[in-house]
């Protein structure tokens, strides 16, 4: 193999793996902003919030991810 070739596959190997975490990268912003809007209205501290929101969002976001291939 050449070295074109090797830096090409590994190029698309990376694009896949990138396109494959966009549900989840965007599930944990998504609900790191509402989790944080959530925990400020309610007392409970934004950075609380946007601490759970994010990781209820990133599992949203996967699990999204996983079932719309």
């Amino acid at each position: 193999m050449t070295k074109r070739m090797v830096a090409t596959i590994a190029g698309l190997g990376l694009l896949a793996t990138t396109m494959t975490a966009c549900s989840t990268l965007v599930g944990a912003g998504v609900g790191a902003g509402t989790g944080a809007a959530i925990g400020a209205g309610t007392g409970y501290g934004a950075g609380k919030g946007a601490l759970i929101g994010t990781g209820v969002g990133a599992a949203a976001g996967a699990i999204y991810g996983a079932t719309k291939k």
